[in-house]
């Protein structure tokens, strides 16, 4: 069996505005008596050989997780594209022998356990260059997979063509689409208003959080 935690570095996504909240970092926010964020890194991080933030502003905020934290590279919050090219150039710069990134948002406490082992399954058997998350006929770009060797294409995609989409950016590769099941809950549930942090708190009573 291939170790995919040997070469795959995991990030979290957390470099929004969180503007459906009224500001401040969501990730931060509660579910279950623990953060959000908490619950993301325990379900992220034993499937990954190391595991990033992807975070602006000041990094002290997040100290007591003790991930390293990566501000976006492309400035004035250009949504999470910014967060994976400056994973992909964190891992090219840290660690040179990893060829793989896979990123997922900050506010889904409920993340798959066999995430990154399902993306390279896919990825392999489709002989995909990418892969991302799809639950309840809706694909989710922000969870996917990403090649370190394409890290330049995607920087000129966002500074010089001023791409922000990120399924406008993975229609130019070959794509696995990996389907999850919603029962009991979606694993991709994410939290973006106060009223998704009361359901949140409804679904980790299902799950036992």
């Amino acid at each position: 069996m291939i170790d995919n935690r040997r070469f795959t570095i995991g990030v979290i996504l957390a470099g929004g505005l969180a503007r459906r909240m009224g500001g401040g970092d969501k990730p931060l926010r509660t579910i279950g008596g623990r953060t959000i964020l908490d619950h993301v890194i325990s379900r992220f991080k034993p499937q990954c050989g190391a595991l990033l933030l992807n975070a602006n502003g000041d990094p002290g905020r997040f100290s007591s997780v003790g991930l390293p934290v990566v501000a976006d590279s492309v400035p004035d919050y250009p949504g999470p594209l910014a967060g994976i090219l400056s994973s992909l150039d964190w891992a090219a710069d840290n660690r040179p022998n990893v060829e793989w990134v896979v990123s997922t948002a900050g506010d889904c406490p409920f993340l798959p356990s066999a995430l990154v082992r399902r993306f390279h399954a896919a990825r392999i058997s489709e002989d995909a260059q990418l892969a991302v998350a799809m639950s309840n006929g809706r694909t989710h770009p922000v969870v996917g997979l990403w090649r370190v060797d394409l890290r330049e294409e995607l920087r000129h995609a966002m500074v010089t063509e001023e791409l922000r989409k990120i399924d406008r950016w993975t229609t130019r590769y070959r794509t696995a689409t990996v389907v999850w099941p919603t029962e009991p809950i979606d694993p991709f549930f994410n939290a973006n208003t106060i009223e998704d942090l009361a359901q949140g708190e409804e679904l980790a009573g299902l799950v036992g959080y």
